[in-house]
């Protein structure tokens, strides 16, 4: 790879590229775009998070597997990196052997761009000469930056330092890095799709299964959005956390956890439907049943489904899901009583 490495910061970029004897390539193949793959320390989840101008980014470039590792591929993309590279971190393969493996074999590395990090959190990261400037990245301890045709230089110090220093789960953290490289005008063409990946760092956990698995394929301000999905997915994390406490018998920690979950998304009328129904389902005394009540009627006192959303109530306890003899009872004749 024949990059320049700015002494002071550990930044790779690429030179001028020769354009003699290019090959001709397709517009679509341009995912010319920044992104970021890490790994938590704290929870060994892994994580990949993109923005670009360009339709549906999230089909392409991210790419993670639970206990495995996450991919970016871009540039002129080479979409098969993604799936053939998780499959020698799956097979035991560290990062770096598996980024000089993928780029040896490609006729077209000079145009690539890769980012990879193990279950281990190695990472690493390929910028071709061939990238369309200003092109890039920065590995790190435990994530690598990377991005390409972007408007200005300072792009991959911005998201790095935007990573090193932000706070919240993975997904929070690789949020700020895109912020940050928007805030330097990210890619020269503008905006257009985003999306953000996150699965377990455990090799225990089924291969389907994902934390974060979220896209904004198209939108005139995808990372607007994309932070908004993230809100709405955390809140969801955060209400399951409390129908396992509650499961477990810890009412007060349940409704504490609940509570964060609808004030982090307050809009989400779901969170608070499913949380009085297993709460006056489960919980057999007057008072949960009044309390599972205030809790819906808050969420349902500005929506217009309203009546439908107590005629599933019903509904719920025809097909049996609601299991407490009388709950839905209880719960719709609470409800009117606070109305």
């Amino acid at each position: 790879m024949l990059c320049h490495r700015d002494d002071k910061s550990n930044i790779v970029t690429n030179p001028a590229p020769d354009q003699r004897g290019v090959k001709k390539v397709q517009p679509a193949q341009l995912y010319t775009t920044y992104s970021i793959v890490a790994r938590d320390s704290a929870t060994g989840n892994l994580g990949v998070a993109v923005q670009t101008h360009q339709l549906g980014v999230g089909r392409v470039v991210p790419w993670a597997l639970p206990g495995v590792g996450a991919i970016a591929t871009q540039s002129l993309v080479n979409v098969s990196f993604g799936p053939m590279g998780l499959a020698m971190l799956r097979s035991g393969v560290a990062a770096a052997r598996v980024l000089s493996a993928l780029i040896a074999t490609d006729d077209n590395a000079d145009r690539r761009q890769l980012a990879v990090i193990d279950a281990r959190g190695q990472a690493m990261a390929h910028t071709g000469q061939g990238c369309i400037r200003e092109a890039g990245h920065y590995v790190g301890e435990g994530y690598s930056v990377q991005a390409n045709m972007m408007t200005r230089t300072t792009v991959i110090q911005a998201m790095r330092l935007a990573y090193e220093k932000a706070s919240g789960d993975l997904a929070q953290r690789m949020l700020l890095a895109l912020r940050a490289a928007q805030e330097e005008d990210g890619d020269i063409r503008g905006m257009q799709s985003a999306a953000l990946r996150v699965v377990s760092g455990s090799a225990d956990a089924p291969e389907w299964q994902t934390i974060y698995d979220l896209r904004v394929d198209e939108h005139p301000r995808p990372l607007e959005e994309l932070s908004r999905l993230v809100q709405m997915r955390r809140a969801q994390l955060i209400d399951g956390e409390g129908h396992s406490l509650l499961n477990a018998g810890n009412v007060t920690g349940a409704l504490a956890k609940w509570k964060e979950a609808r004030d982090t998304a307050p809009d989400m009328e779901e969170l608070a439907f499913w949380q009085a129904v297993t709460l006056a389902d489960i919980r057999p005394d007057s008072q949960s049943v009044s309390l599972a009540s205030r809790i819906l009627e808050l969420a349902l006192e500005k929506e217009s489904r309203r009546d439908q959303w107590l005629d599933l109530i019903m509904r719920l306890d025809e097909c049996g899901l609601i299991k407490r003899q009388g709950a839905a009872q209880e719960l719709l004749a609470a409800l009117k009583g606070t109305a």
